[in-house]
């Protein structure tokens, strides 16, 4: 596995929303097919992640107005902008997710993705198993695959 650091992949333009924000503003941002995910800021914050699956659960529970705050995921997993894609890698197994913010000093830098770390994974599979969602990134194409096939 190649380790290079985070800095060099990392989503520098990282689309960013706050938690008070309509639902319905995330989800029109999120069907950019170049935005993974919204990472949610208070300040220079961190304090969740809004992807496309956290908008469909929404709806499939509600149709009620709602704020981005009340669909993110809290706590949210970050990294370090000065860690490895082995060890974002690790992380993203280790959690079962597959966005990472990257931070500075606490600060939101920028967004890395299980895609992202794909090509540098070299013959491997970076295999992320959340309790109702399990995937598999192929490393060859970056392409997801659900983990029983």
């Amino acid at each position: 596995m190649i380790d290079v650091p985070l800095e060099r992949v990392l989503t520098q333009s990282g689309r960013t929303i706050r938690p008070e924000a309509p639902v319905t503003e995330a989800a029109k941002r999120l069907r950019d097919p170049d935005v993974p995910a919204l990472v949610v800021l208070e300040d220079e914050t961190v304090v969740g992640i809004v992807t496309e699956s956290d908008v469909v659960a929404f709806v499939a529970e509600t149709l009620e107005p709602r704020s981005v705050g009340a669909v993110m995921s809290s706590p949210v997993t970050t990294i370090s902008r000065r860690e490895s894609l082995v060890a974002a890698a690790e992380t993203m197994r280790a959690d079962g997710v597959k966005h990472l913010p990257v931070v500075s000093d606490g600060a939101y830098c920028g967004l890395v993705s299980a895609s992202t770390l794909a090509p540098y994974l070299s013959r491997r599979r970076l295999e992320i198993d959340r309790e109702d969602d399990p995937i598999r990134i192929d490393a060859e194409d970056g392409r997801e695959i659900p983990a029983g096939e």
